[in-house]
Order: structure tokens, then sequence, then C-alpha cells
């Protein structure tokens, strides 16, 4: 193997075989707007919650698509849905009724973990 002087950080790295894509396909049955997403940014630059905390829609948004349900819980809570992500979004998503979504879908997994 080539050493080109740099490596990746295992806790950077994805295993998509122990991702869990079940909160994710459940979001965009219900709300199926989400898969027009084209993580522009605006949600993010426009954020109330982004400029006094440091929450990130964007950031959100590629750790459902990358099956990653750990930690969302903490980065969702920071949200204070104000909606100002939804009056900028070029793609018209409806950004607060994924949020709740994500929290409704969340708070189901974690009780789901606690009974096993």
């Amino acid at each position: 193997m080539v050493s080109f002087g740099f490596e990746l950080l295992d806790s950077k790295r994805i295993d998509y075989n122990k991702s869990d894509g079940r909160l994710l396909n459940e979001i965009l049955e219900k709300e199926p707007s989400f898969k027009r997403c084209i993580s522009c940014g605006g949600c993010t630059a426009t954020c109330t919650a982004g400029s006094l905390t440091n929450f990130n829609i964007r950031k959100i948004n590629l750790m459902l698509r990358h099956g990653q349900t750990e930690g969302l819980e903490k980065e969702i809570s920071k949200c204070m849905l104000c909606g100002k992500c939804f009056l900028v979004c070029p793609r018209d998503i409806n950004l607060r009724n994924v949020i709740m979504l994500i929290k409704k879908g969340v708070l189901k997994y974690n009780t789901e973990k606690k009974k096993i």
C-alpha cells in the first residue's frame, strides 16, 4: 500500500454495514420533500440556533444519510424550531417537520434499545 503522508481517522470512517438507515427511511416516508435536499447550506446559514450554538442542520442531514444515529438527540435538542430554515430553503423542504420527525424517531429508537 502506498503512503501519501496522511490517513483517515477512525472516528471519520463510516462502516455502512453497521449503519442504521431505518430513521432516514421513516423520515423520507413521512416527509418526502427531504429527498430534494441538495445540502446547499442555506438552512444552516440562517439558523438562529446555529448563530448561538454549534447547531448545524447540514451535519444532521449527513448523520442521517450515513445512518449515524448516535449523537442525533443531543444535536437536535439545540433547534429552537424558529422556522427560518424552512423559509429560505430553495427546494421547499419542510425542515421543521423533519426536525420533529427526527426527535420522535430518536425517542422511539432509544426506547427500543433500552428494551433489548
